[in-house]
């Protein structure tokens, strides 16, 4: 990253927002990941250590939103939606249109969800900001997450769990579990020589 907070080897011309953190050994692929950024916290995006995140990643962050990709952790093309707060642990694999969301970011109500929709033309960039609960998604450490999977509003993904393609996790996975399907249902637990980390 520039001193300006440009990427040198960016298509888009944007810049990193002053309230994302970025370690220096961190890799962000394109500033275009935060064009749908609009968090006012401090550390609104925490990089750790060896974090990265690819083409196709968008930071669909809400003005009272943090997300923290932890040490290691890779993102690949995800959506990650945002009004509360979004850890992703070390090691952690989020492949390519994942979608991870704290928020509906629409009211359940069909005449509140109507009027919310009426409004979305008339702002720039389009977004929804309907007042709506967001509930905390936690990814433990060494989780894979494979592609076009959907995490809902407060879940927990287990350290070392895997969820299988095309999921959709509706509620928490335990540690050191395989769940797939819609909606995700536990496959198996890992056993003991699965879980060694060194090999």
């Amino acid at each position: 990253m520039t001193s300006v907070r440009t990427l040198d080897w960016d298509w888009h011309p944007g810049t990193i927002p002053e309230n994302v953190i970025v370690h220096d050994t961190a890799y962000v692929e394109s500033t275009f990941s935060f064009n749908l950024y609009r968090s006012q916290q401090p550390g609104g995006v925490q990089y750790g250590r060896g974090a990265s995140t690819y083409l196709g990643t968008m930071f669909d962050v809400g003005p009272h939103g943090r997300v923290k990709l932890g040490e290691f952790a890779l993102v690949h093309g995800a959506r990650i939606i945002c009004d509360a707060e979004i850890s992703i642990g070390d090691y952690a694999l989020i492949s390519w249109n994942v979608v991870l969301m704290d928020t509906y970011r629409l009211p359940a109500n069909p005449r509140e969800r109507r009027k919310e929709l009426e409004l979305v033309p008339a702002r720039r960039p389009r977004f929804l900001t309907a007042d709506v609960h967001a509930r905390p998604i936690r990814i433990e450490r060494n989780v894979w997450i494979g592609f076009d999977a959907c995490i809902l509003p407060g879940v927990t993904i287990g350290e070392g769990s895997i969820v299988g393609a095309k999921s959709v996790v509706i509620e928490s996975v335990p540690p050191f579990t395989i769940v797939g399907g819609n909606p995700a249902r536990v496959i198996r637990e890992l056993d003991r020589e699965e879980r060694k980390l060194d090999g």
